[in-house]
């Protein structure tokens, strides 16, 4: 079980970086996963400062935080230089 939440944690990582915000209420389908998962994984996240919460028009969201949000964007300057995936996906990991 720890072993999953540490996967969705790191796909959660993934799209957050891709997005700007994402609604809580849709990660569990966008993911594909039970939302049981889902939520123990932002837990995760949130505990390592990794994302914030939010509210917009009494949704909550959440995002990651400024310093992930710069590892994403560097994770993605180093793979396209080298022209793989492997170091977003060593930093999703993180």
């Amino acid at each position: 079980m720890k072993n999953k939440i540490g996967e969705i944690s790191g796909k959660i990582w993934k799209i957050l970086g891709e997005k700007e915000d994402v609604e809580i209420s849709k990660l569990p389908q966008i993911l594909k996963e039970k939302g049981e998962i889902v939520y123990q994984a932002l837990g995760w996240l949130a505990r390592e400062d990794k994302i914030n919460y939010h509210s917009k028009e009494k949704k909550t969201f959440v995002s990651l935080s400024y310093g992930e949000r710069e590892i994403f964007r560097n994770s993605l300057k180093t793979s396209l230089k080298t022209g793989t995936q492997e170091n977003s996906l060593k930093q999703q990991e993180m």
